[in-house]
């Protein structure tokens, strides 16, 4: 009977040795995470979407996504991704530093499509959120 109360007794104690030394690590996660974000870059697009109206079938049609680092630290774009194959996004390169401005040029070619187009691009930066995502818009009307 003792040894299965000094049993219990030594797993209470290491369960609660356990339990505190996560508690702290979680909380200076928190905190770095927090302190992280205050200073990270922030991509401000001038439009977010952009209509560019009715086209015939078969047209190409490009648009300049201007945004500037309103962050504290460079901004760096990974990646931009279009939601088809018939939207090219081209980006910076280069890490744009605050205060300093870049573009996405989107071209849309429209051979195929006919309708209402709604072309999401997905910009993946190292931004809090890591991803941003602009529109081009417009009908494609058949030939």
């Amino acid at each position: 009977m003792k040894k299965l109360f000094l049993s219990l007794v030594a797993a209470g104690m290491l369960f609660s040795a356990c339990n505190s030394s996560t508690v702290g690590n979680s909380s200076t996660t928190t905190a770095d995470s927090a302190a992280s974000a205050a200073n990270a870059p922030v991509a401000k697009f001038e439009k977010e979407s952009h209509d560019f109206g009715k086209i015939k079938e078969g047209d190409k049609v490009s648009y300049d996504f201007k945004f500037t680092n309103t962050g504290k630290s460079p901004l760096i774009i990974t990646s931009a991704r279009a939601t088809c194959g018939c939207t090219t996004p081209t980006w910076p390169k280069a890490p744009v530093k605050p205060g300093e401005s870049g573009v996405i040029s989107v071209t849309f070619n429209s051979a195929g499509k006919s309708g209402l187009q709604d072309k999401q691009i997905t910009v993946t930066a190292n931004t809090q959120p890591a991803e941003t995502m602009v529109h081009l818009i417009g009908e494609v009307l058949k030939k």
